[in-house]
């Protein structure tokens, strides 16, 4: 029975015989149909009840996180600027800079945001910040040359004393600004030192030598690479000694250094007695930036150099890290004529013997050697001789210099007229000869290396 029909609609239908005979049955149909209806019906009125109760809920419900979401972003943006101020008022009364007190603050809320993660948090250090950037030293990041100016007076104290009254007039100059050991960089190359280097060559020169610096660019101071080895090259300066040409000198080695970007000049005068200048820059010079280089040449730039058997040299024997070989003297006592280049009085160095060193014509050094020298020369009094300086700084690291006699700072042959000093198969056989002017340099490293063909190779190597 369709259960859509209402009561009367039912009871017209049914005859009067079918109402007589079935008097229960259509009692009950009655009965039936009207209470399904009346339950349909309310079951259909709360159902909409329902959803209108629903629909009610939703949008308060709605307009109840719309308000708190309003509420809340109003007191985060209020409430961190607060805290900022409050803390960079803070840091202001400690004497620190409110900037940086702000730079601070958003790892601070980022902080308090993370405490919603899970796990235990570890507590993270508190930085203080400061007013000023940390100057960068080479102590803790060797990386720059930090000397920047060079203010530095006499030492008058010697004045006073009587040994240093009896000294010549050069010997006290040299004594009263011997403190003085640091000075700016006027040129500078870092960059020789990027990468890899197995060899670098390093002459003393002056500004007006421009000609010698040519020449060891043209012949065994070339930079190229040697069976995968790489070689560079380059010149100490000071600034120019005539002090009327200075200005001239200065641009031209500007310019020469502009061309070819291998001149490293520190704002000291050129000088004898300031050569142990030039040695201690260096060697800061090279543990500032020369992490990576295996070799050191160090020479002067009048020397003629045999790179080829450099190499065979280094090939020969193993390594090692004390390696400083060049033409050591042994037992070479101060001279003490007056007239000598080289005269030191009794006051300034009064034992019997040097200790061993070589002659600054041209020697090698390990990489790691050198670094460890520069520590060894900041212990040490300057001395107006280098080489011997630099023995001093030998003995400090009870490292004892190898003789080799490959290396002839002092000529093939004493007699400077003999012939013997200007055959090129002398020159083919040996690795540092000392001393050549420009034009017999270029001479003698062309004939070395065309086809020159010896007689017979001396077993020096």
């Amino acid at each position: 029975m369709n259960t859509d029909y209402d009561t009367g609609q039912i009871l017209v239908k049914l005859s009067k015989r079918e109402l007589f005979r079935s008097a229960g049955r259509r009692f009950s149909a009655f009965f039936w149909v009207q209470p399904s209806t009346l339950v349909w019906n309310r079951k259909d009125m709360m159902n909409r009840d329902r959803n209108r109760v629903y629909k009610r809920m939703t949008v308060m419900f709605f307009l109840v996180v719309v308000g708190l979401t309003v509420v809340q972003k109003g007191s985060i943006n209020m409430g961190v600027p607060f805290e900022i101020e409050r803390v960079a008022r803070t840091h202001s009364s400690q004497g620190v800079e409110p900037g940086a007190a702000q730079e601070e603050e958003p790892r601070s809320y980022l902080g308090i945001r993370s405490f919603w993660k899970l796990g235990e948090q570890k507590p993270q250090p508190k930085v203080q910040p400061t007013m000023q950037k940390p100057r960068i030293t080479e102590e803790n990041s060797p990386g720059s040359w930090d000397v920047t100016s060079s203010n530095c007076s006499a030492n008058l104290n010697l004045s006073s004393q009587a040994w240093y009254n009896g000294l010549e007039g050069h010997f006290k100059q040299f004594l009263l600004y011997r403190h003085c050991r640091l000075f700016p960089m006027l040129l500078n190359h870092p960059e020789k030192c990027s990468g890899e280097t197995y060899l670098l060559m390093v002459i003393k020169s002056v500004a007006t030598q421009h000609d010698r610096r040519e020449v060891i660019r043209k012949t065994w101071g070339k930079e190229r690479v040697v069976n995968g080895r790489r070689v560079k090259t380059l010149f100490l300066l000071g600034t120019p000694s005539n002090e009327a040409e200075r200005a001239n000198h200065q641009k031209l080695v500007e310019y020469e250094d502009a061309i070819y970007g291998d001149i490293l000049q520190w704002d000291f005068l050129d000088s004898f007695f300031n050569l142990t200048l030039k040695e201690t820059h260096f060697l800061k010079w090279f543990h500032t930036y020369c992490p990576r280089v295996r070799y050191v040449f160090k020479g002067d730039d009048d020397v003629f150099v045999s790179v080829e058997n450099l190499f065979e040299f280094l090939d020969s024997r193993g390594y090692d890290k004390n390696l400083f070989v060049g033409d050591v003297i042994f037992n070479a006592k101060p001279i003490r004529n007056k007239d000598n280049k080289y005269y030191i009085p009794q006051a300034m160095y009064n034992k019997t013997y040097y200790p061993p060193y070589a002659g600054g014509g041209g020697f090698l050094m390990d990489g790691t050697l050198v670094r460890r020298l520069h520590y060894a020369s900041e212990t040490l009094e300057l001395y107006p001789i280098d080489d011997v300086f630099l023995g001093m700084c030998l003995e400090v690291l009870q490292v004892t210099p190898v003789k080799h006699y490959a290396f002839k700072t002092f000529g093939l042959v004493k007699n400077k007229n003999s012939k013997l000093n200007r055959e090129p198969c002398f020159f083919k056989n040996m690795i540092v000869v000392h001393k050549l002017l420009p034009s017999d340099l270029l001479h003698m490293w062309n004939l070395v290396n065309r086809d020159l063909i010896c007689s017979q190779k001396v077993n020096l190597l």
